[in-house]
């Protein structure tokens, strides 16, 4: 997702020939959807800033008829991969009072940081298209005396995927329902007692999963208590100059990313061993050793490790280990992670 002004020219950028099939597609359905009656409409994600700025995230697609924001949140699995996205719409955001005006980019997606005085804690953007009603975007608001945060990953961390890694983009992409998934045991209490061991914590769910699965991720959460926070996920399909975009870039991306926007921040990284989340937390433990309190990784089961596509670690007692100049906890669940936790200056 980019940002472009509303008022300034579509950038010229040589294509992948997947991205350029896949736009030309999607002009065909939206001019023949449009002539069915079809009408844009906004999804809002959480988005996140502190006071002075946020950072606002959405998406305009068609849909038949009226379709509320919440009808559409409702959909799940394939269907949410069907919409037809409405590229370089003009989408006005107001925060605070502010008024900002981009464009979606070529898949629907908006992802402007716009000016706006918010006060700490959660609050609102307002976006507008024409042709379609308002919506409301919650934003987390980071207080500027915070100093404590928390980055999550989602598959295998906070939710139990028990799926081959072949399978697992397949699984979140066309079938995720949250009712068939089930929470990792101990992370949700970890979670609050992390914040309200650390006042004001913000908590961000970084995964390399699509934009199109945010309402049934975010659904999962509520359901399983785990604190609030904003989905940092990416959209699915070719770029301008690849077939896929890479997860592992995109976490890597959001890392630096936050480490920019919120410099006074320590993050408590947590994540799993059943891929490359110890990899990419090392790679930023040391490049910004300034900005990572310490590494939490859930240790998966011998049989969890071998579906990832990881090795099975040992079994055993929870442990603390040292690694690119930080402590690294890990434990099988969250129970075994808060144990090593709580006695430390992490917390």
């Amino acid at each position: 997702m980019t940002q472009t002004p509303a008022d300034a020219p579509l950038p010229v950028v040589r294509m992948h020939r997947a991205a350029v099939v896949e736009d030309a597609l999607h002009d065909i359905v939206e001019r023949r959807l449009r002539n069915r009656g079809w009408r844009p409409v906004i999804t809002a994600y959480a988005g996140y800033g502190a006071p002075g700025w946020a950072r606002v995230m959405g998406r305009v697609v068609l849909t038949r008829g009226v379709q509320t924001q919440r009808q559409l949140e409702k959909v799940r699995g394939w269907r949410s991969f069907m919409s037809s996205p409405v590229a370089s719409a003009v989408v006005r955001i107001e925060v605070g009072g502010s008024v900002t005006e981009t464009r979606t980019d070529r898949s629907g997606y908006v992802d402007c940081r716009v000016k706006g005085d918010l006060a700490p804690g959660w609050g609102k953007a307002r976006l507008f298209i024409e042709g379609a009603d308002p919506v409301e975007a919650p934003i987390r608001v980071v207080d500027p005396e915070c100093r404590f945060g928390v980055v999550s990953d989602i598959d295998d961390t906070v939710m139990v995927t028990a799926l081959p890694r072949p399978l697992l983009a397949a699984w979140n992409t066309f079938v995720l329902d949250e009712h068939a998934r089930a929470a990792v045991p101990g992370m949700a209490v970890l979670y609050e007692r992390l914040i309200t061991a650390n006042a004001g914590t913000p908590v961000f769910y970084l995964s390399t999963g699509a934009w199109n699965v945010a309402p049934t991720l975010t659904r999962f959460l509520s359901r399983h208590l785990y604190p609030a926070g904003p989905l940092l996920l990416t959209d699915w399909g070719p770029t301008s100059d690849r077939w896929f975009r890479s997860g592992q870039e995109h976490k890597r991306n959001t890392l630096r990313r936050l480490s920019q926007e919120f410099p006074n921040v320590k993050w408590l990284l947590i994540g799993d061993d059943g891929q490359h989340d110890q990899e990419i937390y090392s790679e930023f433990a040391h490049a910004h050793p300034e900005n990572v309190a310490a590494v939490a990784i859930r240790r998966l089961s011998p049989t969890q490790a071998v579906l990832a596509g990881a090795i099975p670690g040992p079994a055993g007692s929870p442990e603390a280990v040292g690694s690119g100049g930080k402590t690294w906890f890990t434990a099988p669940d969250g129970a075994g992670l808060w144990s090593l936790l709580r006695d430390t200056d992490v917390v």
